[in-house]
């Protein structure tokens, strides 16, 4: 084997830099020291997940055996973010193995029309990229900042409201259609169309009985229409005092604000008040609401906002932000949003790219609220 001037040097430190290419069945493992021209590949097979982060540990110990490395030689492992999450990146944290979770949209790729993609070049390109990284080459790559296992658990809190709000009105609007193709235009909203359907007092439009294999499949929409309910019910009662101390005090502190309500103050406090930020710019990046422009050349066009990061939130800002308009009149934000919107009459389109610069502007106004108890220029508290 040769060494590889690129990354060897006499006062380099050694730094073993191993890839995961996650998949179903089986993890592609890359190694390199970078001491020899190609990194080692393997594949782990074992037919659970923690069973092959072992395997992975073990060709970690075989390879240092191999390639005559120290044994407190600095290991460091890579992958990419998916549906594995972070429950890997713990893992190795708790054996003192530096772990980073990479964008897997940062990952530069060649930009042929055809190219080879295998999980094996995968690998290898990450932990190549990795080891660039950690030279210092901080474009080849993108890492994602790990949440606490409290911030990411709390999350599902919001989240499986919105889940369950989002069945309560799937059910609804089902048995209204199925009621629609019987010319049946009966209000399943009201409690008492339950008690209804079960008399058989819900009929078609001629005032004939419902068919029987539809009243059965109504039914049973009910019933999976009232589990959910139930469900909502109770998470409604418990879901503030579910919250952790430091979650509650941030939401508490959002909600104080006008136009931003109780539920939305939760989301954001869950969602994205749980990092730490050193400037707008990371803010705003978070979002995914910052420009993207394209200017190459003659060209130049405007090619929208980047939407990274969390959809979740970005929605929620868009929603927070019309809500601000309509609560928050006197303030700066909605002055700046006025002023570009004035003239432009019916223009709808206008006022919807508006608010994306609104979003963006309030989730930094909200940023510094809760970093520095700076209330955004012009707002108005809630009343006690």
């Amino acid at each position: 084997m040769h060494a590889n001037p690129a990354y060897t040097t006499s006062t380099e430190p050694l730094v073993l830099a191993v890839s995961l290419e996650l998949a179903a069945a089986k993890w592609k493992v890359a190694l390199h020291d970078g001491r020899r021209n190609r990194p080692a590949v393997h594949t782990v097979t074992q037919p659970d997940a923690a069973t092959r982060l072992q395997a992975v540990l073990e060709l970690v110990r075989r390879h240092k055996v191999e390639w005559a490395l120290p044994d407190d030689v600095r290991v460091v492992v890579s992958y990419e973010a998916g549906q594995d999450a972070f429950w890997i990146h713990r893992a190795l944290q708790a054996q003192r193995i530096k772990c980073y979770v990479i964008d897997p949209a940062s990952i530069p790729v060649e930009r042929h029309k055809r190219r080879a993609k295998t999980d094996r070049l995968d690998a290898i390109m990450l932990v190549i990229n990795l080891r660039a990284w950690l030279h210092g080459e901080r474009d080849r790559m993108r890492v994602i900042r790990v949440p606490s296992p409290q911030d990411e658990a709390s999350r599902h809190l919001m989240r499986d409201r919105a889940q369950l709000q989002k069945e309560v009105l799937q059910h609804r609007d089902r048995m209204r259609k199925l009621l629609a193709t019987l010319g049946c235009w009966e209000d399943v909203g009201q409690k008492r169309f339950v008690s209804r359907l079960a008399r058989g007092e819900v009929k078609c439009h001629d005032g004939t009985p419902l068919p029987a294999e539809l009243h059965q499949r109504l039914t049973h929409e009910c019933d999976r229409l009232g589990l959910a309910e139930q469900q909502l019910a109770l998470l409604e009662k418990t879901r503030q005092a579910s919250l952790p101390a430091a979650v509650r005090e941030r939401s508490d502190a959002l909600a104080r604000l006008r136009g931003i309500g109780e539920v939305g103050a939760s989301r954001l406090a869950l969602e994205l008040f749980w990092r730490k930020f050193s400037n707008r710019r990371q803010v705003g990046a978070c979002v995914g609401l910052v420009p993207q422009p394209f200017d190459s050349g003659q060209s130049q066009a405007d090619q929208g906002t980047s939407k990274q990061g969390n959809g979740r939130v970005r929605a929620l800002l868009i929603e927070i932000g019309w809500s601000w308009l309509r609560h928050q009149p006197d303030s700066t934000l909605a002055k700046w949003f006025n002023e570009r919107t004035q003239g432009t009459g019916p223009n709808r389109r206008a006022r919807r790219i508006a608010i994306v610069g609104v979003a963006r502007r309030l989730a930094i106004a909200l940023w510094r609220y809760l970093k520095d108890g700076v209330i955004p220029e012009g707002a108005h508290l809630k009343s006690a």
